[in-house]
């Protein structure tokens, strides 16, 4: 859209008046009486929609103070960008539009750069398999090992898939962790899969892989929910580019699974998502649907979306192995929008490698997404520990942190000899750790820039009510988030993004000097690298009363391939990764209701 042509009282008037009258010539004549309203009222003298009264709330809110005079002189202004507001309200701004910014987390003179090679082979282990009778007892296998058995054709993709559709179909409900089941679609991607490898062609790891989407990645024919119920029925009229690379990679889509509606929470328009080791427990969210259907064996991996933690909480609560990429690595095309500047995409899974090789497939610009930035992915899983500068949070392994209530002191001793022996591993393993403070920055202070570009991304819903269709209605839900947006001033808005960049140069300087570090997946580093962008790895690392616990690899921007060769040394050196809820027993089944279905 061009720009708002400048105030014809401006000091040079005269000659963008011109500019005015030729730009209201090039636009629908309703929208040009619109445009040229805040100039027609003060010619007209036209007293201002605005009270005197009004403006001096505004400024309580905004937190500063001016003078009766300044307030007189601020009237007329703020009454036409009152006008200007109601004109652009009237212009139809599809969903999938971007503000005419993009966010880069990288600094000035610091763009990476090399060579893109998606789904170019990658170095990975091959367990052995044992195929019974019966092929459910794959159920919880990684792709790495599934990969080898579909590439010998010892199984086909379309029994692999009937296998998890019926246990999609079986535990599904109970879990209520999927919105809608493909299965018309996975059977016919899944046959199309077993002539390929018979004729000889074999795309890869990938190839005949049953997988799940958060049901916020556009699929065409096939309804794209948001988790919300305004757009229960919503039809997006193409694949988002995550969906297209999985589909080119050979992966077979057998479900649409729940996230927290308009991805917050576990709770969506259809239930809350159960967590597969605990049925009275949630999953988190807001990639819910996606860590439970993964942690239950329901899928060989899903796709989720983090902003804020929505990748790393609910890996870390279902027990999957979780990437959160750096921010730009993945297309977002195609992805419901929460944050213009924050959402990224990646790969929930069994396996450190079997991230690897999902992120390997989806990687990299579409010409769609601007953000994203091309990197190599230089994947080498025999790279020395001793060879990388590995730092840890200190203060985070050995005091509770802030969110721990009072008596929860022992929850936190059991934590804390969990973490102090996943430290203790990587120094056998030759680990030289180092330990770290994380920079002294007020980094929640930041979490109202997220919320106005929510606000902004859903303000059409919010105006029209439809917001109030929402599952969740409290103080801390979407509805009033958005609400509440409505009253962050734009220079705030901006001074929080220039803070932010602040923040990126105290995190360049600490990782100048490291690799990775270490910490707690409920970590302070959370929230402050979700405002930079760096990536992270999460993983199981024991258990306490039955849950399991999480230990993160955060890296360097684009340096995901450390990050989890990091991440696959301590998997290689642990048995956490083996254990599986026994779904029978924890989820107390009953008998299954149907799964929503549409082709």
């Amino acid at each position: 859209m061009s720009p708002l042509p400048p105030d014809p009282a401006a000091p040079d008037a005269p000659a963008r008046a011109v500019n005015r009258r030729a730009f209201l010539k090039t636009v629908p004549a309703a929208v040009a009486v619109g445009l040229a309203a805040p100039a027609l009222a003060g010619q007209a003298g036209r007293p201002s929609p605005i009270s005197d009264a009004t403006l001096k709330a505004g400024e309580a809110i905004d937190g500063v103070h001016f003078t009766e005079a300044q307030d007189a002189m601020a009237l007329q202004g703020v009454s036409e960008h009152l006008e200007n507001y109601e004109t652009l309200r009237q212009l139809a701004v599809p969903l999938d539009t971007e503000p005419a910014v993009t966010f880069r987390p990288y600094l000035a003179g610091e763009q990476p750069s090399g060579p893109v090679t998606r789904n170019a082979p990658l170095k990975v282990s091959q367990p052995a398999v044992h195929v019974s009778g019966s092929l459910e007892d794959l159920a919880f296998q990684p792709v790495v090992a599934l990969a080898p058995l579909l590439r010998t054709r010892t199984i086909t993709s379309t029994d692999l898939t009937k296998m998890y559709l019926a246990r999609l179909k079986k535990y599904g409900p109970t879990l209520q962790c999927v919105i809608t089941l493909t299965e018309d679609l996975a059977l016919a991607q899944a046959a199309q899969v077993d002539r390929e490898i018979a004729s000889g062609h074999y795309r890869g790891p990938l190839h005949g892989i049953p997988w799940g989407g958060k049901d916020l990645l556009a699929t065409k024919g096939i309804r794209t929910t948001w988790g919300a119920k305004p757009y229960e029925h919503q039809m997006i009229d193409h694949d988002a580019t995550v969906v297209e690379r999985l589909r080119e990679a050979g992966a077979v889509l057998v479900a649409k699974l729940s996230m927290g509606a308009l991805a917050q929470g576990d709770v969506w328009f259809g239930g809350k998502t159960r967590n597969p080791w605990d049925v009275d427990k949630g999953s988190s969210g807001s990639s819910a649907g996606p860590g439970a259907a993964t942690g239950a064996g329901l899928v060989g991996f899903a796709i989720g979306t983090e902003t804020l933690g929505s990748i790393v909480s609910p890996s870390s609560t279902c027990g999957v192995v979780g990437l959160r990429p750096t921010y730009g690595r993945v297309s977002r095309y195609g992805a419901m929008a929460l944050s213009w500047t924050m959402d990224k995409l990646g790969p929930m899974a069994r396996s450190v490698e079997d991230c690897a090789l999902v992120l390997n497939a989806i990687y990299g610009s579409d010409g769609r997404d601007t953000s994203v930035v091309d990197a190599p992915f230089d994947w080498n899983p025999d790279v020395p520990l001793g060879s990388l500068r590995i730092a840890y949070l200190q203060k985070e392994f050995e005091e509770a942190p802030k969110f721990f209530r009072p008596g929860q002191e022992a929850q936190w001793e059991k934590q804390k000899v969990l973490l102090q022996d996943a430290l203790a591993v990587y120094r056998r393993l030759g680990a030289r750790l180092e330990p770290i403070e994380l920079p002294d920055f007020p980094a929640q202070a930041l979490g109202f820039c997220l919320d106005a570009e929510a606000g902004a991304a859903f303000d059409d819903l919010t105006r029209s009510r439809g917001i109030d269709q929402m599952v969740e209605q409290g103080p801390r839900a979407w509805p009033n988030t958005f609400r509440t947006a409505r009253f962050i001033p734009a220079v705030e808005y901006l001074r929080g993004q220039r803070a932010r960049r602040l923040l990126m140069r105290q995190m360049g300087e600490l990782m100048a000097h490291y690799d990775v570090f270490l910490s707690p997946s409920r970590s302070a580093s959370l929230t402050i690298t979700n405002f930079t962008g760096h990536p992270a790895v999460v993983q199981k690392c024991g258990f306490i009363d039955g849950m399991p616990q999480a230990i993160m690899v955060t890296g360097r921007l684009y340096g995901e391939a450390t990050a989890l060769r990091v991440a696959l040394a301590y998997q290689q050196a642990t048995s956490w990764h083996t254990m599986n809820p026994d779904l029978q027993k924890t989820l107390k089944l009953t008998e299954a209701q149907p799964v929503a279905r549409r082709r």
